[in-house]
């Protein structure tokens, strides 16, 4: 059974940091490239970073360049989005997805708030 399971959501101030976490299971993660998408309130789903199979190439959204960092660990099967330097705007919730050509996995999501 294939799963990407977000983890690492929560209510943080603006300036702060958040890390969220992805762990795949049911699928060689491995051989996908990962990349995290967000959905803000009353916006549409967008893009925010993606990292190749390997982990030798990343691109961000510019909203986020320089402040959010994707990784992955493939021994753990798990990729990551560290967060700094949040902003109100960063508010939405968080998806993790698995790309390989014509196929792509979802996870759940998960909640970011940034709010004083």
């Amino acid at each position: 059974q294939v799963q990407l399971v977000e983890s690492g959501g929560g209510l943080v101030q603006p300036g702060g940091s958040l890390r969220l976490s992805c762990a795949a299971s049911g699928f060689t993660s491995s051989s996908y490239a990962m990349s995290w998408y967000r959905q803000g309130p009353g916006k549409e789903r967008e893009l925010v970073a993606t990292i190749t199979r390997g982990g030798g190439s990343t691109n961000y959204a510019d909203s986020v360049k320089g402040r959010f960092t994707i990784s992955r660990d493939n021994a753990r099967n798990t990729v990551y989005l560290q967060m700094n330097s949040l902003k109100p705007e960063d508010t939405a919730v968080y998806y993790c997805n698995a790309n390989k050509l014509w196929v792509d996995y979802w996870g759940q999501g998960t909640q970011v708030t940034v709010s004083s």
